[in-house]
C-alpha cells in the first residue's frame, strides 16, 4: 500500500509545477500558467461560471404552494431535503481532506472551490425550508438522517468509504474513496433530483426546482473533477489498475444502487402521481453505468443504454446563461454547460 503524504504549505526549493498528483513536490505557489494538469484551469472556469447564491431565488410562490402539495408530496419533499443536506455535509469535509493530499496547488484550488459551492448548497436547504415552514419543522428534516433505517444504511455506506482514507492515506484508499464520491454526488442525487424535477414540470414548487437544477450542474463538475483526479492517479501509479479493481468498483456500484432503490421506494414509490417509481430504478441502474463508463470500468448492469427519463433533460440542460428556465428572467451570472457524457445514451 503506497502511503501518500501531505502537501507542504510551501516548499521554496520546489518547482511551481507539480512534480507528482501525490507524493510530488511543489512551492505551492499557484500560478496558473505552470501547473502540472492542463485541463485544471478550464475546470476551474467552468467552476466559476457555475457560481450563484440561494438568495438569487424569489421563494414567493413556493411558499403558497407547499401546503397544497399532498400529505405524501410533503413527507417526501422534506426527506429529500434532509437527505442532500446530509450529504453536502459530508461532502464539504472530505473534499477538505482529498485537497490536502494533492500536490498541485491548482488542483488544491479545484477542491477548495468544490467545498465552497458545497456549503452553498446545504445553505440552500436551509433557505428553501425557512421559506416553507417552521423552525421545528425545519430541525426534524435536518435530523432525519438519526432515525430514518434507510437513511441510516445509505450514511453508513458513504461514511465506510470515506473512513478509509481519512485514517489512513494511501494512494488505494484515495482511489476507493473516490468511487463513493462519485456514487455521493453522480447517484445518491438523482432519485431525488427527479422529485424536483416531476413536481416543475406540473408547475409545483417551481423555485425550489430551479435552485436543484444549479445544484445538479454544480455536482456534475465534481463528479468531473473526482474522475479527473481517478483517472491521473492510475496514471501515475498504474499497477493499481487492474481487474481486481475494476470488479471492486462494479461491486461498490451494485451496492449503491440497491440502497438507491430502496430509498427511491422509500420516497416516491406510490406516492407521487405520474412519476413511476419502475422508470426511476432503471434511471438509477442507467446513471450507475455511466458512472462506471467514466471511471474506466466495464457497466455492472446489462442493458440501461437509454434515459428512461428523457424529460428530464429539459431540466437538466437549461441555458443558464440566458434566461431562468422556469421564471424566465434575466440572471447576473454566466452559467456554463457541463460536458455532455452521453447522458441520454450509453
Amino acid at each position: 500500500m503506497t502511503t501518500i503524504t501531505k502537501r507542504q504549505i510551501m516548499d521554496k526549493d520546489a518547482p511551481n509545477r507539480s512534480t507528482g498528483i501525490v507524493n510530488g513536490r511543489s512551492s505551492n505557489i499557484l500560478n496558473w500558467d505552470d501547473v502540472r494538469f492542463s485541463w485544471a484551469y478550464p475546470k476551474y472556469k467552468k467552476m466559476l461560471g457555475n457560481f450563484w447564491t440561494p438568495f438569487e431565488i424569489n421563494m414567493s410562490n413556493d411558499v403558497k404552494q407547499f401546503p397544497g402539495l399532498s400529505a405524501d408530496e410533503q413527507e417526501s419533499f422534506l426527506k429529500i431535503i434532509g437527505l442532500l443536506a446530509l450529504l453536502d455535509s459530508v461532502q464539504t469535509d472530505f473534499a477538505g481532506k482529498v485537497a490536502d493530499y494533492l500536490t498541485d496547488s491548482s488542483l488544491n484550488a479545484l477542491m477548495i472551490i468544490l467545498a465552497q459551492q458545497e456549503v452553498i448548497h446545504n445553505h440552500s436547504y436551509s433557505y428553501v425550508l425557512s421559506s416553507i415552514v417552521n423552525k421545528d419543522e425545519q430541525d426534524r428534516t435536518f435530523d432525519f438522517w438519526r432515525t430514518e433505517p434507510v437513511l441510516e444504511r445509505r450514511n453508513d455506506f458513504v461514511i465506510k468509504g470515506y473512513h478509509a482514507f481519512s485514517e489512513e492515506p494511501s494512494v488505494e484508499n484515495m482511489l476507493e474513496a473516490i468511487v463513493y464520491d462519485v456514487i455521493l454526488e453522480g447517484l445518491f442525487f438523482y432519485s431525488g433530483f427527479a422529485f424536483f424535477y416531476h413536481l416543475a414540470r406540473n408547475q409545483k414548487m417551481v423555485a425550489t426546482s430551479t435552485m436543484i437544477n444549479y445544484i445538479n450542474r454544480d455536482e456534475q463538475l465534481h463528479v468531473d473533477l473526482f474522475v479527473k483526479i481517478y483517472q491521473e492517479l492510475l496514471e501515475e501509479y498504474p499497477e493499481y489498475d487492474t481487474p481486481e479493481r475494476a470488479a471492486r468498483v462494479q461491486e461498490i456500484f451494485r451496492e449503491a444502487v440497491q440502497l438507491e432503490i430502496d430509498w427511491a421506494n422509500e420516497v416516491i414509490g406510490d406516492k407521487v402521481q405520474g412519476l413511476d417509481v419502475e422508470d426511476v430504478h432503471d434511471y438509477v441502474h442507467f446513471y450507475a453505468n455511466v458512472r462506471c463508463n467514466q471511471l474506466g470500468v466495464e457497466r455492472p448492469f446489462e442493458g440501461y443504454r437509454k434515459n428512461p427519463l428523457k424529460w428530464i433533460r429539459a431540466y437538466e440542460d437549461v441555458d443558464l446563461g440566458k434566461t431562468d428556465f422556469f421564471e424566465q428572467r434575466s440572471r447576473q451570472y454566466v452559467k456554463v454547460n457541463v460536458e455532455d457524457n452521453g447522458f441520454d445514451d450509453l
